[in-house]
């Protein structure tokens, strides 16, 4: 299995974004949007609840509470305002998915649990509709969007490695693709 890349160009983020926001059934958004939202494995992110986002009123939830199911890890994930967007959208097209808070949020259209093999479809599908090379994006990809622009807006190598969950920095940095090269040339930079 060759590793995957995460979408780096931030406007093919918002094309993905626009494509899947078209659409007719709002599901593919959702996944997007969580998936480079909430930095979840794949696993976990299609393991989701309705009762995971919503409240018992139907309300879209602050945060989302669950266990890893790679880690055993208990996490909290704040809804942010792209998916609070992205969840509201979905409930107003599918009305009725509100009442199952037990139901899983992701279905596929024979309304079984969305299935692993298929996000990875999905995800190479659009990631071909920008044009990116199919072979280096799959499940991960959205996971390491997440991280890859985490890591772009500045963000401490240490607060990105406890959001993903990794046990050390050398982890986090493989993940993120941090090379020797980039820390000599920080070294470089950075003279007291």
């Amino acid at each position: 299995m060759n590793p995957v890349e995460p979408i780096r160009d931030l406007k093919k983020v918002r094309t993905i974004r626009k494509l899947l926001r078209a659409e007719e059934d709002p599901r593919n958004y959702l996944l997007f949007v969580a998936g480079i939202n909430l930095a979840l494995r794949i696993g976990d992110l299609l393991s989701l609840r309705v009762g995971d986002v919503l409240n018992g009123q139907g309300r879209v939830r602050e945060k989302i509470h669950l266990k890893e199911q790679k880690t055993g890890r208990s996490a909290t994930l704040r809804i942010n305002k792209p998916m609070r967007e992205a969840l509201r959208y979905y409930f107003s097209v599918h009305k009725d998915r509100v009442l199952d808070l037990k139901g899983y949020l992701f279905l596929s259209r024979t309304g079984r649990k969305l299935e692993r093999v298929r996000a990875y479809q999905l995800i190479n599908e659009w990631c071909r509709l920008v044009g990116l090379d199919e072979d280096s994006y799959g499940t991960h990809t959205l996971r390491k969007t997440w991280g890859y622009h985490a890591r772009k807006k500045g963000t401490d190598l240490s607060l990105i490695q406890e959001k993903l969950g990794h046990k050390v920095p050398n982890v986090t940095r493989k993940y993120l693709g941090i090379t020797q090269d980039e820390v000599n040339d920080i070294q470089e930079k950075v003279c007291l």
